[in-house]
């Protein structure tokens, strides 16, 4: 609620930036929520939040590989190929043309909920994809003795969307197409209305996190897309000049799926304590996340790409029972302090922890709004919560 108000009021203010000029010549501008770990960072809730005041919400990359989870009024909902926004029934959702689309998926969630519309460049997977993706991944296992620890979806092979709607010869079942073909539209043309027409709000929800970028995450322990601010333009057919807020959604601890780097993760009674309070479960695979302290080191590289202007911290109540809490500032290779990611992450050895007390309390329900959080003596470091 915080944010959603946050969001609201910077449209009030001179330039619509809490009176922070970012003022640039015409058009609407964007707002992007991206997580800024391994994922399932709570982005879905930022986005339902955020989404109350939009008039459009997108989603720009990534496939059914991904999974958000939104609880409204008690129900949940579990969202994979679709946007967590889609839950407002007064948003247009679009999925932009870095998409990977898992027809059947799309169907059953697509006609539960609102309208929407995808770009005609969409990548498309059907059901043997996902087969070749998992022989693959066999493959790999058996040549190799590794393995990626992909979700075995079919996202690295694809057919194009278009393909299946400007020429229908190929494709056998007819029924495909007619239920496909009333919600495509171009992309490029749809957006740039929304963005030079009338005043409109638009927010652009990413798909996994910062760390899975196949580019700037740990790899090849990532996913198939960018993840990070530049999938957004890609994925989305959109001037960069037009994001205007990018949120960086971050847990106060850290998870991840599968296997890979992990400096801060927790082998022990702790990890394993964040993992049951936490509910620490994939939500498209079910595999159980790997859990640990919160990383800074990972969190500034991951700004360093994405510039964030704002986080969103969740699951703060997740540390409750902790009598000292444990922050990861730096890591430590080869007996030598350095305050970045090395190239070769398999050579971190140790990390460097600030430890800081616990409260020891249950803070999910204070029955008094908190307004300001002091972080500095001054009055410029406090943060604002109205």
């Amino acid at each position: 609620m915080v944010l959603a108000k946050a969001y609201a009021s910077a449209s009030s203010l001179p330039n619509g930036d809490c009176g922070r000029s970012r003022a640039r010549p015409g058009g609407n501008r964007v707002t992007v929520v991206l997580g800024a770990q391994w994922g399932n960072e709570g982005k879905g809730k930022v986005v339902d939040l955020l989404v109350q005041d939009a008039h459009i919400m997108c989603r720009c990359q990534g496939g059914n590989n991904a999974g958000h989870t939104v609880v409204v009024d008690s129900v949940k909902y579990d969202f994979h190929l679709l946007l967590s926004g889609i839950i407002n029934p007064n948003v247009t959702a679009f999925i932009g043309n870095g998409m990977v689309i898992h027809l059947p998926g799309l169907f059953e969630e697509a006609e539960k909920n609102v309208q929407k519309g995808k770009g005609l460049d969409v990548h498309t997977v059907f059901y043997f994809h996902q087969a070749a993706d998992g022989i693959q991944e066999q493959l790999r296992q058996e040549q190799a003795g590794k393995y990626l620890g992909t979700t075995k979806k079919g996202n690295w092979t694809s057919l194009f969307f278009q393909n299946l709607v400007s020429d229908f010869d190929g494709f056998s079942e007819r029924v495909i197409y007619e239920r496909t073909k009333p919600m495509v539209r171009d992309g490029v043309y749809f957006l740039s209305e929304a963005l030079h027409g009338p005043p409109k709000k638009l927010l652009v929800e990413g798909a996994n996190a910062a760390l899975l970028d196949i580019d700037f995450g740990t790899y090849p322990f990532v996913t198939s897309s960018n993840c990070t601010v530049g999938g957004v333009c890609t994925g989305l057919d959109m001037p960069p000049q037009k994001v205007v807020e990018v949120y960086g959604v971050v847990k106060a601890y850290t998870a991840r799926v599968g296997i890979g780097a992990f400096p801060t993760e927790q082998d022990n009674e702790i990890g394993k304590l964040l993992h049951s309070r936490g509910r620490e479960f994939g939500v498209t695979t079910g595999r159980k996340r790997r859990c640990g302290w919160l990383d800074l080191i990972l969190l500034k590289y991951a700004h360093m790409i994405n510039g964030f202007t704002a986080l969103a911290l969740t699951k703060l109540d997740i540390l409750d029972m902790f009598m000292e809490i444990k922050v990861g500032v730096a890591y430590k290779l080869d007996g030598e302090i350095i305050p970045h990611i090395p190239a070769n992450q398999e050579v971190l050895n140790k990390v460097q922890y600030k430890t800081l007390p616990g409260w020891n309390t249950d803070i999910s329900n204070l029955q008094i709004p908190v307004k300001l959080i002091g972080v500095g003596k001054s009055r410029e470091p406090m943060i604002q919560l109205f």
